[in-house]
């Protein structure tokens, strides 16, 4: 809230109908709960457009609260390892869009990678790229294997990523493993799937559900979903 008052001193608003609390509190049920600029409008009495507005500008706020992926490897340096892996966010658009078309899910959607801690703690989340894009190719894209790397640290990854570093352990392939590689494979499942269920918690919310903005405004509401994510654990 308070941030969202130095913001409107800031382009110099000199009156709003509803005060910076209520922006906050407008753009937290966007957020958090999903809630669409319609049903906003008609609960706090204001115009769609407005809502709008208010909601990008509160977004803006927040975006400005994000870890870098610097910052990220820092946190990182402290635990034992890191668990690296690529979520689909779906999002509204029709087969004329073959960018946004995952063949692996069927579906339309953006590419985000997300860090996580060895406790699940979600401590990095990258911007969005159409999902037709291969994890591996996108955590390059991002840097965040060099900076893993940089930074000494061991990253836990499923297949995807097999081929990336060497620090960079992934299950083995093939379907006659040795006894070892299916032991080694269990493990490595396992340490992983508390990263899969931190992501789980933040595709939880609805408005992650099926994304209907531009996707030219994907990565910042994944960014202010990140920051109002860390402030509430």
């Amino acid at each position: 809230m308070e941030r969202l008052a130095g913001r409107r001193r800031e382009i110099g608003t000199r009156w709003r109908r509803p005060a910076a609390g209520r922006q906050a509190l407008l753009a937290l049920a966007h957020l958090r709960c999903g809630d669409t600029c319609a049903q906003l409008a008609a609960g706090f009495s204001i115009g769609i457009a407005t809502v709008h507005r208010y909601i990008r500008e509160a977004v803006e706020v927040l975006t400005t609260l994000v870890p870098t992926l610097a910052e990220a490897m820092t946190t990182a340096r402290t635990k034992a390892f890191a668990i690296l892996d690529g979520t689909l966010l779906p999002i509204d658009r029709i087969a004329a869009d073959p960018p946004y078309c995952s063949g692996k899910h069927k579906r339309h959607g953006m590419n985000v990678q997300v860090l996580a801690d060895p406790f699940g703690r979600l401590l990095w989340a990258s911007a969005a790229l159409p999902d037709s894009t291969h994890d591996l190719t996108a955590a390059r894209h991002h840097g965040i294997i060099d900076a893993l790397t940089t930074a000494e640290l061991k990253c836990l990854a499923d297949r995807a990523y097999r081929g990336g570093r060497r620090s960079h352990p992934s299950p083995f392939r093939g379907r006659r493993l040795k006894r070892w590689k299916r032991r080694y494979n269990t493990t490595h499942a396992k340490i992983r799937r508390v990263g899969e269920q931190t992501m789980a918690v933040l595709k939880g919310r609805r408005l992650l559900g099926k994304l209907r903005c531009s996707t030219n405004r994907i990565t910042d509401v994944v960014k202010a979903v990140l920051v109002l994510h860390h402030a509430s654990t």
